[in-house]
């Protein structure tokens, strides 16, 4: 978390974080932040086939995931990726997964796709690498975010 911060300091992207107890799911987290502006994030680590390509998905937490949709926009079957993948690539555990996780993909290898739906919003939310605290950061930080660590992204429909 303190990494995170760091860097958002250092790339002079302001946000707002609320502390709270682990949570594992988007739900759960979701109770802690009722109420604030902002849209609660799901962040989704994918695989395609044989684990050879990896994907970040970012989309508004209140929308169901169709898979067989996401897979036909990147053009390869998908499904969750694999917890030690999860591990290598971006050195997270499930219900920590967000957007800062890229910070520990060495291999700058995980290709990034944003629901559009989302640009409606003024601030998102994500988990800052620890499921104790939710991270506000505003939607063009984000991209600004993305930008400073050298990726490409996507906008789709979901």
């Amino acid at each position: 978390m303190e990494e995170v911060k760091e860097l958002l300091t250092n790339m002079n992207i302001e946000y707002d974080i609320v502390y709270h107890p682990a949570v594992f799911t988007t739900e759960d987290a979701d109770k802690y932040i009722e109420g604030m502006d902002g849209v609660p994030s799901k962040t989704l680590f994918m695989a395609g086939k044989k684990d050879r390509n990896f994907y970040l998905f970012i989309l508004d937490d209140s929308k169901r995931v169709d898979i067989k949709k996401i897979s036909e926009i990147v053009g390869e079957r998908l499904h969750f990726g694999k917890e030690e993948h999860l591990k290598e690539k971006m050195n997270l555990v499930p219900g920590m997964v967000s957007l800062f996780g890229l910070i520990n993909n060495k291999d700058h290898d995980i290709k990034i796709y944003i629901d559009k739906e989302i640009l409606n919003e003024k601030k998102i939310t994500f988990h800052p690498n620890d499921n104790t605290a939710t991270m506000f950061i505003k939607i063009d930080d984000m991209f600004k975010f993305i930008k400073n660590l050298d990726y490409e992204y996507c906008l789709i429909d979901m």
